[in-house]
């Protein structure tokens, strides 16, 4: 059973998304960071991960594509604002199937006594757009993304 803990809150524009990693904050931040670590674990497992760009500091450009493997492939983008090693990464999130939605996402990593607490904001637009992708599957799609980044973690301990 996952981990993986959804503060959700009606009229609000944000979802939190919470979990504890087994796993010093640096391997953990190393694994979301890393080019060559994360096609490994960011998305759910039924899609092949690319990365297309991944430029991990403040300015720098990332971009994601998922193939379904059946012809479809949907792209993922943003910007980093900033990028603060083991602690923090704050970037934009747009997908890009639907253009102009942009969240503004923050992944604190909190050291907990040799753990790892993930916290990730993300800040939409509106209430609407937050509600949107709620009603898309995105906590079904988080809860496998954050389950394989521990299975990715727990074998490079």
């Amino acid at each position: 059973m996952s981990k993986t803990e959804f503060v959700i809150e009606p009229g609000r524009q944000d979802i939190v998304i919470t979990r504890t990693f087994d796993a010093p904050r640096e391997l953990v931040f190393k694994v979301v960071t890393d080019p060559s670590l994360i096609a490994k674990w960011w998305g759910p497992r039924q899609y092949e991960t690319l990365v297309d760009t991944m430029d991990v500091r403040p300015g720098g450009r990332w971009r994601m594509i998922h193939d379904a493997g059946d012809g479809n492939t949907y792209g993922f983008k943003g910007v980093y604002h900033d990028v603060v090693a083991p602690e923090r990464v704050v970037q934009t999130f747009e997908f890009e199937g639907a253009p102009g939605h942009v969240a503004l996402e923050t992944l604190t990593l909190e050291d907990d006594g040799g753990k790892t607490r993930y916290l990730a904001q993300s800040v939409f637009q509106s209430v609407e757009a937050r509600d949107a992708m709620v009603q898309s599957g995105m906590e079904g799609g988080a809860r496998e993304t954050l389950d394989r980044l521990d299975e990715l973690v727990q074998s490079l301990r």
